[in-house]
């Protein structure tokens, strides 16, 4: 026969986990409610981040600068990625590394700038 007593602390922890997840969805909304700070307007309900209507014919076709802009951003934030290695360990690493990562810079700001003259950071 099983014991299923060794179950009951990873129960506990899914009743507890479950009604916390539950609580921080579900208590914002009712206190919004109750206090009077939901109010939908045509403004709020627009759409703010993508720049499109979120709900229109799935088979829309995007617009290629969307794209443009999402790799640029991944490009240039994984400068970031590299760049804080390098700045923690700069005293041990020597003048070879900071000539290497002043050559890695120059190349991203070649990029940034021509990104720039071709108009890839223009929105209408």
């Amino acid at each position: 026969m099983v014991d299923l007593s060794q179950y009951l602390p990873i129960l506990i922890f899914l009743g507890v986990a479950l009604g916390l997840s539950t609580a921080f969805v579900f208590l914002p909304m009712g206190v919004a409610r109750l206090t009077g700070a939901h109010n939908p307007t045509a403004e709020k309900l627009s759409e703010y981040e993508c720049g499109f209507p979120a709900f229109e014919d799935p088979r829309r076709q995007f617009d290629v600068r969307f794209y443009l802009l999402a790799i640029l951003f991944v490009v240039f934030d994984l400068e970031a990625a590299f760049l804080f290695p390098w700045a923690v360990t700069f005293t041990d690493l020597g003048w070879p590394a900071w000539i290497t990562m002043m050559i890695f810079i120059g190349e991203l700001v070649v990029g940034l700038i021509y990104a720039w003259k071709v108009g890839a950071l223009d929105w209408e």
